[in-house]
């Protein structure tokens, strides 16, 4: 009976008749273990139920007859309604639980300080006697493992890495190639002049350990190392731009040497607001929810560009900053990031608050349990040029030749994500991006599009593995209209750099099949195809084959 059920019947001027009849004995607060029951009139009390068969609604076929049988014959402590019935499918109050225990609890006493036959003989006392003896052997067997066991866990307790930090590790390789293809890169003439050099069979490795050190409940520090070796060959500069088609999501080359990837302090400042501040990533990955429930470069996608909205990889690369995760409501959150990378071209803006940095913020909405959705807006100053997201056309302005280096760019980006989990087996997601960027003091701007759909596959024919498909286009510059020697869609044509946009558009389809082999490790082959790489409309497409295995410890 609900709270509100009976508010509507006191609207009405009473209770009505069918919630009076079936909470009535709730009203008048019966024990049915005591053997102290009252009536809903206050009839005199009954006498103890000697046999189970004296309460008539009770039948030797219900599920609970032996338990009954045995408390009322064996030890005496059950009683019914005055009216001969037990009620037995009726809910008892805490009271009624209390007394009947209490009841039960006496009566087993009683039978302790009587030393009763009914509780335990002396044949079976002699019964246990003699067990006891035929198994000594067994028992002392026993007793010096379980000694063992003891030993050997104050053992690890006492030699244990830490009482405060968790180590997990991961370990990726992969295997992979791509097939012959040329493409119409240098210049971008209509003639396929130059063939790929990423299509050797080749292996990367990438290896990261993350620390977990937590302080109290409401506090951690989070230290990451990582040490990776090998590339497909992507993100190569061609005619001085750079090409991140076909990049692999565990590609981080560091000649196998350990490097920092992340130094954050996290901290509930309440129940529903926490903050995390750091020397070492981040950045908008590590600090903001993910509706993609599938997003991992270790066991989902296998590419770079499929992992998440590319808006939300800019300005990916480590950097010192601060963010909050505030839950301001139970389907509805709010978090935020500051962060900056601290290297830039000498003399423009290399620091802390005026060098490469980023603010960002994004709205997450669960509407339902099935539906993730977010909004997110970035802000990022680009010392170099480029928006260090490493997805399609990132760099957005040309290098110049006297200089050698690029011009900075502000850019405004937003994007949204979502997620619908359509049933246990099968989730639909799609994103889309738009960024419009300028140079500080010079006129003109470039605009750049994305997009990207997606379906994911738990469980597919065995519970723990995931299937895959996404189709969708990276960032592409749509309009670049800065000052000549400036644009770079126009430069890989081969021109001087005046105003335009890219001539074709990449579509990238990818399909994978992750295979769990045991709690601990995972085996996934991908493919991923490149219809008009760099958004050339003249270069073959790409093809790539992967096999990634993902062990973690």
């Amino acid at each position: 009976m609900t709270k509100q059920r009976v508010q509507e019947d006191e609207t009405s001027g009473k209770v009505g008749k069918d919630w009076l009849e079936t909470n009535v004995d709730q009203l008048s607060s019966p024990s049915f273990l005591s053997g102290e029951l009252k009536s809903e009139t206050d009839s005199p009390t009954m006498s103890q139920v000697t046999s189970v068969s004296q309460l008539s609604d009770v039948q030797p076929t219900d599920w609970a007859f032996q338990a009954l049988q045995f408390l009322v014959e064996r030890y005496g402590c059950i009683a019914g309604y005055p009216n001969g019935t037990f009620r037995g499918n009726r809910g008892m109050t805490r009271y009624e639980f209390a007394a009947g225990l209490n009841a039960c609890l006496n009566r087993v006493n009683e039978l302790i300080d009587t030393a009763t036959a009914s509780l335990a003989s002396r044949e079976d006392l002699a019964k246990l006697q003699k067990l006891q003896e035929e198994f000594g052997a067994e028992l002392a067997t026993l007793r010096g493992r379980i000694d063992r066991l003891e030993a050997r866990t104050a053992e690890i307790a006492a030699n244990q890495f830490s009482t405060t930090t968790k180590l997990f590790g991961i370990a990726i390789v992969g295997v992979q190639g791509t097939f012959s293809n040329r493409g119409d890169i240098n210049p971008r003439d209509g003639v396929k002049d130059t063939d790929d050099a990423a299509t050797n069979i080749n292996v990367v490795n990438l290896n990261q350990l993350l620390l977990t050190s937590q302080f109290s409940p409401r506090d951690y520090l989070v230290t990451g190392l990582i040490a990776g070796n090998g590339a497909t060959g992507w993100g190569e500069q061609v005619n001085g731009e750079v090409n991140y088609d076909g990049l692999l999501a565990y590609e981080y080359p560091t000649n196998n040497s350990l490097v920092l990837s992340d130094l954050r302090y996290h901290r509930l400042l309440t129940d529903k607001f926490a903050i995390a501040i750091g020397s070492t990533t981040v950045n908008m990955t590590t600090t903001f929810r993910g509706p993609n429930r599938f997003e991992n470069a270790a066991t989902g996608s296998v590419s770079f560009a499929s992992q998440r909205n590319p808006i939300l990889n800019i300005g990916f690369t480590g950097q010192a900053g601060i963010a909050f995760d505030w839950q301001f409501a139970k389907r509805a959150s709010l978090q935020g990031v500051y962060s900056s990378l601290n290297a830039g071209n000498p003399g423009l803006r290399a620091g802390l608050f005026d060098g490469n940095t980023t603010t960002a913020v994004q709205l997450l909405l669960t509407p339902t349990d099935t539906i993730d959705t977010s909004i997110y807006y970035v802000n990022n100053y680009s010392s170099g040029g480029c928006l260090l997201a490493f997805v399609g056309d990132d760099c957005l302005t040309a290098v110049n030749a006297n200089t050698n280096r690029r011009e900075p760019v502000q850019t405004n980006a937003i994007g949204a994500t979502i997620n619908w989990q359509l049933s246990p087996r099968f989730t639909l997601g799609a994103w889309g991006g738009y960024s419009n960027s300028y140079i500080p003091g010079k006129s003109g701007n470039v605009e750049r599009t994305n997009w990207m759909v997606y379906m994911n596959f738990p469980d597919l024919f065995k519970k723990g593995n995931l299937g895959g498909i996404y189709i969708g286009q990276p960032p592409k510059i749509t309009h670049s209209s800065l000052p000549v020697g400036n644009n770079i869609p126009d430069i890989i044509n081969g021109g001087l750099g005046e105003a335009g946009g890219q001539p074709g558009t990449t579509t990238q389809i990818e399909a994978f099949y992750r295979f769990r082999v045991t709690d601990n490790m995972s085996i996934t082959p991908g493919i991923i195809h490149i219809i008009e790489p760099g958004h050339s409309p003249n270069s073959d497409s790409i093809t790539t084959g992967v096999l990634r295995t993902s062990i973690f410890f």
